[in-house]
């Protein structure tokens, strides 16, 4: 064949070394492009994304937020060497607990070029820890027991318990889930954990410790990891967000926070998603990261809230309407409404500062709390987890919790069992103002107001409710207080209440420095007891106008900085030195009439 060939080609090597195509020819379908070798490929792809949750994991003890005091009892058992052959790890989801478990694997056999020893100080990585870390250590042996149930498979595993270990200090079984052992494999282990070999050592985790027989946790020593505070949460979330360049708004990092309900893992995932809310550079508002969440507006809930125990039963309807229009769960408004319960109840036995809420929020609630009795609210926490179950049960849940709105209104003013008997022995009046209804459908018919009061026909609430006052603002509030001479009251509005917002039924007001700390209550008592309706009052820190005194000295400055400027009053001061203003009266001006009468007698 390679005679046929050309000299040239065949000097050449043949066929198998000339060129596809010569440099002047034009390939049919154009020229390929130049091969890119698997490795550059690979280098200029961009790696895989690894979530929050898994990339701040800690990597030492100092690096386990809300557990000090586990890390503080291991630390003095490592460094005394009494250390136990079985721990027990139980907790929420989210807490540690894995992550735990890896540590104590390292802890129990670290050693470096200057340690060899147990040791929990773990910031030099030692020798085993990159494979113990990367799950490929021999002797660290990590099984998830949800997927291994059967005595079979337990059984196999506890064979090799009685063999040294390869390359570690110890043998360390890492189970996690125990409580999804079948009796069976809880048995099987019971005998090796009882009497483990000195080279062995097990680390238990679950979520659901009352699952774990007791004869197993008397063997073990058991450390309960507790959900992590909300504030502890946000400073470990804004760590996060500052290494990796993103902007979250404090409130939605409390927003956060408080939906990880004491878990870390989950806030770091919440915080994952709520990066992503905004473009690079500008901030997660807590708007944002409320829609994320399937939250309803906390402020707007407070409000449905605060119409509720007031009896506004048109007016919460409307309210709930808008929250359900803009995409809120009936099931999470309902959740909500039980946690201002439990705000409204806390605040009233131990005070806002203990709602860890934003001051708004926490003076509304604590307003709430102040104008109802302990007794309405906890009926109040037994209904709404009735209505809970009814609103998550329902085939429509809108409509069960109208439901619940209305019951509640109907009930929110009324007294207790023994108020009602007390009121029906006395003679009484038994119940409250029946709910108004509003454009929402709520109101006068039949209720449980309306019963109320006919079991005393002869005593009727109608009367005192239509000539009772109704201040329209707040100078009428003051007014009302010296009308119905409670002096105390009226001196203590004036000096330190700074009005910030008024409408009939409700008062916002700043505390000027030194108010009296039942200032509120006080207020609020009161008012509903002449005006026969509900108040809500709530103290804020800022923003408040002047109180009547503050108004009264700062006019009295003004009137004589302009007396001591008067010309008159100047040439007087300096004539007689030493003269001082001692005080400023306003005379009283007569009248015109009187004016008038007075020039016609001196023309007679």
């Amino acid at each position: 064949m390679d005679d046929d060939l050309p000299p040239d080609l065949a000097e050449e090597g043949g066929l198998e070394d000339a060129p596809d195509h010569d440099d002047q020819t034009i390939a049919l379908f154009g020229d390929p492009e130049p091969a890119t070798p698997r490795a550059a490929q690979v280098a200029e792809s961009s790696p895989a994304y690894q979530v929050l949750a898994r990339k701040y994991r800690p990597r030492t003890f100092e690096d386990l937020i809300g557990q000090e005091a586990m890390v503080r009892t291991l630390r003095n058992a490592f460094s005394s060497g009494r250390i136990a052959h079985a721990f027990m790890l139980t907790g929420v989801r989210g807490v540690g607990k894995t992550t735990t478990a890896r540590l104590l694997a390292r802890a129990l056999n670290y050693k470096t070029a200057e340690i060899d020893a147990p040791s929990l100080e773990l910031a030099v990585e030692g020798l085993h820890c990159r494979a113990i870390i990367e799950g490929r250590h021999m002797d660290v042996l990590e099984v998830d027991a949800a997927s291994r149930t059967k005595v079979d498979e337990i059984r196999e595993l506890l064979d090799g318990v009685r063999y040294a270990p390869t390359e570690a200090r110890y043998k360390v079984y890492i189970i996690d889930e125990v409580h999804m052992l079948s009796t069976a494999a809880f048995n099987a282990l019971l005998k090796t954990l009882e009497e483990p070999p000195p080279h062995a050592k097990f680390i238990f985790a679950t979520t659901e410790i009352r699952k774990v027989p007791v004869t197993i946790l008397s063997r073990c020593q058991r450390f309960d990891l507790r959900r992590v505070d909300p504030e502890v949460i946000i400073q470990n979330l804004e760590q996060i967000a500052a290494a990796e360049g993103a902007r979250i708004d404090p409130e939605g990092m409390l927003l956060i926070a408080r939906a990880a309900e004491g878990s870390v893992r989950d806030a770091q995932s919440l915080l994952d998603q709520a990066i992503v809310q905004a473009d690079d550079g500008q901030v997660v508002g807590a708007a944002q990261v409320r829609d994320m969440l399937g939250l309803a507006d906390r402020i707007q809930t407070i409000e449905l809230f605060e119409l509720t125990m007031r009896g506004r039963a048109g007016e919460a309807l409307e309210a709930f309407r808008t929250l359900y229009g803009y995409g809120a769960d009936p099931v999470v408004v309902m959740l909500d409404l039980l946690d201002h319960a439990h705000g409204a109840s806390v605040a009233k036995t131990l005070g806002p500062d203990a709602l860890k809420l934003p001051n708004d929020q926490a003076a509304r609630l604590a307003a709430i709390g102040a104008n109802a009795s302990a007794g309405t609210l906890a009926r109040v926490w037994q209904m709404l987890l009735k209505a809970h179950d009814e609103t998550r049960r329902a085939p429509d849940p809108k409509a069960a919790l109208e439901m619940a709105l209305i019951r509640l209104c109907y009930v929110a003013d009324l007294p207790g069992p023994e108020e009602a008997l007390k009121a029906l022995r006395d003679g009484s009046p038994a119940g409250g103002p029946a709910p108004s209804g509003g454009s929402g459908g709520g109101g006068g018919g039949s209720g449980g107001g309306a019963t109320a009061r006919q079991l005393s026909p002869h005593m009727s609430a109608a009367p005192r409710a239509q000539t009772a006052p109704t201040p329209q603002s707040f100078d009428e509030v003051v007014a009302l207080i010296d009308a119905r001479r409670d002096i105390s009251l009226k001196l203590d509005v004036e000096r330190f209440v700074r009005p910030i917002h008024f409408r009939p039924g409700a008062i916002t007001f700043e505390p000027a420095p030194g108010a009296p700390a039942n200032l509120a209550g006080r207020l609020v008592s009161r008012l509903k007891e002449w005006t026969g309706q509900p108040w809500l009052v709530a103290a804020e820190g800022g923003g408040g106008a002047e109180s009547a005194w503050e108004k009264e000295k700062r006019q009295e400055r003004e009137t004589r900085r302009e007396i001591e400027a008067d010309p008159f009053v100047h040439a007087v001061m300096q004539a007689f030195p030493g003269t001082e203003i001692v005080g400023v009266r306003a005379l009283p001006v007569p009248a015109a009439a009187e004016v008038v009468q007075a020039d016609e007698d001196g023309d007679d």
